[in-house]
């Protein structure tokens, strides 16, 4: 693929994903406002461009955003500067509505947003491990699948704009269980005596694993949440998107309303360190006999 690949967000997703297509040949260009990550993109390959450079050069944009008012700005941007025929790939986690809201103001403008939300944690964006969630224009998608595949173990089209984000709420509710079903299994284990090592070894390999007791378990075991590969204020951040979208659709979800109690204690406690610290969170509520 010639086109010229613009990443908007080069945190710890889109860092990776840039440094990835970086590495495999494409010509990428990165912005971000810190500096340190600038230095990290250069640092694989890649270029830095200003969000104004990136919307007049590059015929496919990535956006790796952490709110629904950065996506509207970098949307005005690209709106009043990309020429006709720009893709946008837009992979943050926000709310499906105001994806939605948001790519009705490209409509006459020739610019194509593709909703593409990711699942992973930064540790798998860097081995290209995560999978996308693609949806939208289905040419447009058939398009950038070279770029997916490169940042990526796997994509799945899912039809109308929208259908990824509507996916990754579903992903993400059984991400959240899973970590602190991983939590109480490890926590239970301990109580009775066993190491959380032989814990971690053994059950890793039994019926009861799971990819989030495989990548979240040894963190558990040392009792060490950091450097964090994603956290628990960013899980949060996601959780609440869930909670509304839930309540908006009546969905029943008994299991996920006990969790986010879990993570508001984390957040309180442990809030930039990693997902697994829900060990912590529950370690501590059985000391307190809660």
């Amino acid at each position: 693929m010639t086109e010229k690949i613009g990443v908007i967000g080069l945190g710890n997703m889109g860092g990776a994903m840039s440094a990835n297509l970086a590495k495999k040949g494409f010509e990428v260009y990165g912005y971000d406002p810190l500096e340190a990550r600038q230095a990290e993109l250069r640092g694989a390959g890649g270029k830095i461009m200003t969000q104004d450079e990136i919307a007049k050069n590059c015929g496919i944009i990535i956006l790796a955003l952490p709110s629904v008012k950065a996506l509207e700005e970098n949307i005005a941007v690209i709106t009043s500067l990309a020429k006709p025929g720009t893709i946008i790939l837009e992979t943050s986690t926000l709310p499906v509505d105001d994806k939605i809201r948001l790519n009705k103001t490209l409509e006459g403008t020739g610019i194509i947003m593709l909703d593409a939300p990711l699942s992973g944690t930064g540790a798998m964006a860097k081995t290209a491990n995560i999978t996308v969630f693609v949806s939208g224009d289905e040419a447009a998608a058939n398009k950038v699948v070279p770029v997916i595949e490169a940042v990526s173990r796997g994509n799945d089209y899912l039809g109308e704009f929208g259908n990824g984000m509507k996916m990754k709420c579903a992903a993400n509710l059984m991400v959240a269980l899973h970590n602190v079903v991983a939590a109480e299994g490890m926590l239970l284990a301990t109580r009775f005596g066993l190491t959380a090592q032989m814990v971690y070894d053994v059950l890793s390999k039994s019926a009861a694993t799971s990819r989030m007791f495989e990548v979240r378990g040894p963190m558990m075991v040392k009792g060490v949440y950091e450097p964090p590969s994603f956290t628990i204020r960013l899980m949060k951040k996601d959780l609440d998107i869930i909670h509304e979208a839930v309540q908006s659709l009546g969905a029943a979800t008994p299991l996920f309303e006990t969790v986010l109690s879990v993570y508001d204690d984390g957040l309180k406690t442990h809030p930039d360190q990693d997902t697994a610290a829900v060990y912590a969170v529950l370690d501590n509520r059985s000391k307190r006999g809660s």
